[in-house]
């Protein structure tokens, strides 16, 4: 009998995975925060990164999506275009959306400075290069990024950078149904999949 109740007394001091940490939705980040980042990406002269997250903020995609992109996606033609078209993993559909002139400026100079071709992914990490970035190695940066202005990395997550952009569409209009036909969900709707 003392061993059930040493088993028990040893289990129930067991402390629960997700004791002080966060869950549920993570919030987006504040225009604020956006141009911090985006000033230290420049100063720092890190091309990629400032691509990389100019990129997940203007397209609104997650995490697998935004590391699987292509030149071919955005660059067809070397440059960058006004606007690009996605297909999502996750719902299998296609999302359309615009780049800003400071995204097409980074994707530019970034895609100059390292050469890529018609084919390649566009931001590829450490398991070689015809292999792209991780979402974990992408969610890596975000935190590198998030502490480099201060703020705490476990508040924001990767897809923080999704939810920014509709959140200032939101706060800028007032109008919930333009902020889910701009992220690509009116599509899923009418098809029935959404």
């Amino acid at each position: 009998m003392t061993e059930v109740s040493n088993i028990v007394a040893a289990t129930s001091k067991r402390v629960p995975w997700n004791k002080g940490k966060i869950i549920g939705a993570k919030p987006p980040l504040r225009p604020k925060h956006v141009w911090f980042i985006r000033t230290r990406l420049q100063v720092d002269g890190r091309t990629r990164d400032l691509a990389l997250f100019n990129l997940a903020i203007d397209s609104k995609l997650r995490g697998c999506d935004v590391v699987a992109l292509k030149i071919d996606d955005i660059a067809p033609g070397g440059y960058a275009a006004d606007r690009a078209s996605v297909w999502q993993k996750k719902t299998g559909l296609p999302v359309r959306f615009e780049l800003t002139e400071a995204t097409r400026q980074a994707v530019d100079d970034y895609v100059k400075t390292t050469g890529k071709k018609p084919g390649d992914y566009l931001f590829i990490g450490r398991r070689g290069s015809n292999r792209s970035l991780t979402t974990r190695q992408y969610a890596r940066l975000l935190a590198e990024w998030t502490t480099s202005i201060g703020l705490e990395p476990h508040l924001f997550g990767t897809h923080s950078l999704r939810r920014t952009k509709a959140t200032l569409i939101y706060r800028r209009t007032g109008n919930l149904r333009a902020v889910s036909r701009d992220r690509g969900r009116r599509r899923a709707r009418d098809s029935g999949t959404g």
